[in-house]
């Protein structure tokens, strides 16, 4: 069949509809005309394997990746950088206005920083073959990686001395931007060859860190505040991204100096240990001990001396936190908050929520859940921290209507 597409669907596929029904295409812009045939039929929706652009976008350019057509870890690196940025703007207004149920939300423009490639201070490879490889998009085979595109320079240069890693179960790739740190983490055997990797190395055994060479940790600098992170501990994965996060952050939370800041799903401390700064005290939430143990000292670093790290779920935790919070700042896993979470975290009233998220399905059932207990979204700001693909991360604010 012949299809026009007409829009982006969350999810990163382009969307056409024949009689009201909904076909997804993978590798498709709005605008063409192409064609493919029906792979998948769901009834009131299904999904076309393209065979060939009949009539191409004037915003389609040549995939830079010689792995594009086989590798999932991008999905757009056919389309002009420009494209994929309006693309995700209006992702997340559908997803607020049909999900949300929200009218005209106040949606900016996606924010755009630094390199559209070779931005990631962090890549986790499955072994296969001896190689890293990433999965094939919508499936569970692995496609080893001769070079990627999206590993920061740094990462970059060890790569092709990486040699057989037979043995290896997964291998995650760190470093920062700020000292040029390299690290390397190993969930298998360490292979002989890796004497000769210009990084640190650490082994996991028993879910614990064994240090092979060097230390166990990076440190990378966000808002002029050196960051330490431990081993896999999570930190956003694109530096520049992070460094615009955390200006949005602290527009969206409007703190003053005698304000006290939860941050819920804290992490290392990215918005405690900068925002946080602004206000007077912090009480800061990671369920992850490693984490919590980074959290801890990236607010000392901050030179935030009025904290309360707490290490447990933020759900369950906030039931014991016996004092009162003016703004809180959130930034949960991708399934979002759901009704424990949005009790949780509004339980003490507090004026502004500044929810980051990762997902823009699960922001806009939050916000529906939010617009339920009187809070009200006032702006949303994408933020490509993922370049070439569908990912979208966004800074939300949203006001107590008393």
């Amino acid at each position: 069949m012949e299809l026009i597409p007409i829009d982006m669907a969350h999810g990163g596929s382009a969307v056409a509809r024949i009689d009201g029904k909904a076909f997804f295409v993978d590798g498709a812009m709005p605008g063409e005309l192409v064609s493919g045939e029906i792979e998948l039929d769901k009834g009131s929706w299904g999904r076309i394997r393209l065979n060939e652009i009949v009539a191409a976008s004037a915003q389609r350019v040549v995939p830079r990746c010689r792995h594009f057509d086989t590798c999932g870890g991008c999905q757009w690196q056919y389309a002009a950088y420009e494209a994929q940025l309006a693309w995700k703007r209006s992702t997340v207004i559908g997803q607020l206005s049909h999900l949300g149920g929200l009218r005209d939300p106040v949606v900016r423009e996606t924010v755009a920083r630094g390199d559209p490639f070779n931005y990631r201070n962090r890549m986790d490879f499955r072994i296969d073959g001896g190689r890293p490889a990433l999965y094939r998009r919508r499936s569970n085979k692995l496609v080893p990686l001769i070079e990627c595109e999206l590993l920061h320079p740094n990462l970059a240069d060890i790569y092709p001395d990486l040699g057989n890693l037979d043995g290896v179960e997964t291998l995650v790739l760190r470093t920062s931007v700020a000292t040029g740190e390299v690290l390397a983490i190993i969930n298998g055997e360490v292979p002989s060859q890796a004497s000769a990797w210009n990084c640190q190395i650490v082994q996991i055994r028993r879910d614990t860190l064994q240090q092979v060479r060097g230390g166990a940790t990076i440190e990378e600098q966000v808002a002029g505040i050196r960051f330490r992170i431990t081993g896999d501990a999570f930190f956003q994965s694109n530096t520049a991204g992070a460094e615009e996060l955390v200006r949005l952050v602290i527009e969206a939370a409007d703190l003053n100096h005698d304000d006290t800041l939860l941050d819920a799903y804290a992490g290392g401390g990215l918005f405690a240990a900068t925002a946080g700064r602004e206000s007077g005290r912090v009480i800061a939430i990671e369920i992850n001990p490693v984490t919590a143990g980074d959290l801890q000292a990236n607010l000392s670093r901050a030179g935030i001396e009025d904290c309360r790290v707490i290490c447990g779920s933020t759900e369950d935790i906030i039931e014991r936190i016996d004092e009162y919070w003016d703004v809180v700042i959130a930034d949960p896993p991708r399934r979002g908050l759901g009704v424990q979470g949005v009790d949780a975290l509004t339980a003490a009233s507090p004026r502004t929520l500044v929810y980051v998220s990762c997902d823009p399905a699960s922001l806009a059932r939050d916000s529906r859940l939010l617009d339920d207990v009187g809070y009200r979204l006032e702006w949303v700001a994408p933020v490509d921290m993922f370049p070439q693909t569908f990912h979208i991360e966004s800074v939300a604010r949203y006001t107590r209507v008393d």
